[in-house]
């Protein structure tokens, strides 16, 4: 049930006939586990807590340092030096107290990955680093939770949803993370953004997106992005779409799937 204080705080959502009660109190039953309080975690938090998701999860074992703040807006210039989960709590209860935090401030990781994503009922994976990405896609696939994960890139953008563990209407998996990419780039070919840079408005843009994506996997109104890769090119001011399929020959849910748990993961 929603509040008086409720019904007032989502009145422009209840009356979106595609949203409505239903579908602001299905929020509020949700479930959200965000990989990383950074350029994407930051909007994606704050759009998310502002739209009523019940309980939001974070998985972060940084602290906030200067450089964060051109675009890791949940976090302020006070809070320099303070873990990224303490800084994203109090910004989120200021914004939110409806909303229950849970801070995890450690490094996600094979032993503690599947117990964690179990707990909550959608990933959005924010992180910025392929090995991060590849654990928490397993993770999400063994898990069976949805996940939504982006990318930034100097000016550009990426945004997909996986459902790996779900067939679609012909009886077939969707695709898996591995689908679309097969393996990671070799180390030191991608720049890391201390190095090439990135746009801090482009992060907010990635992040609303990725909230978007998740109200709507949680409401369910629309088409979502199951094998779709949303690309942004922000010189070009560009939006383009690329379809992807399962490839039957992916080590995960391919015709003969050689990844059975995350052990792989372990170093």
């Amino acid at each position: 049930m929603l509040s008086p204080d409720e019904l007032e705080r989502y009145a422009r959502h209840i009356v979106l006939r595609d949203v409505g009660g239903p579908g602001q109190a299905a929020l509020k039953r949700a479930s959200v586990l965000v990989i990383g309080a950074g350029g994407l975690g930051a909007p994606a938090l704050m759009y998310l807590a502002a739209a009523g998701v019940g309980t939001l999860g974070v998985v972060d074992d940084d602290v906030v340092s200067l450089s964060n703040l051109q675009r890791q807006v949940i976090h302020t210039t006070p809070d320099i030096g303070r873990h990224k989960v303490e800084s994203a709590a109090e910004r989120i209860s200021a914004l939110n107290p409806h909303v229950r935090f849970v801070g995890h401030a450690t490094w996600l990781n094979a032993d503690n990955a599947l117990s964690m994503i179990g707990d909550y009922d959608l990933v959005l994976d924010g992180s910025d680093n392929f090995s991060t990405r590849y654990l928490v896609s397993d993770a999400c696939f063994f898990a069976k939770r949805p996940l939504i994960t982006a990318a930034l890139g100097t000016f550009d953008g990426s945004l997909t949803t996986i459902r790996a563990h779900e067939k679609n209407e012909q009886g077939v998996f969707n695709p898996t993370y591995r689908c679309l990419f097969p393996e990671a780039p070799p180390p030191g070919t991608v720049p890391a953004c201390a190095e090439a840079g990135v746009m801090g408005a482009l992060a907010g843009v990635m992040g609303s997106m990725m909230a978007l994506e998740a109200i709507r996997e949680i409401v369910g109104f629309g088409d979502g992005l199951v094998g779709r890769l949303l690309m942004i090119d922000a010189r070009a001011m560009r939006f383009e779409t690329l379809r992807y399929a399962r490839d039957p020959a992916n080590p995960l849910n391919g015709d003969g799937p050689v990844i059975t748990d995350l052990s792989a993961h372990r170093t």
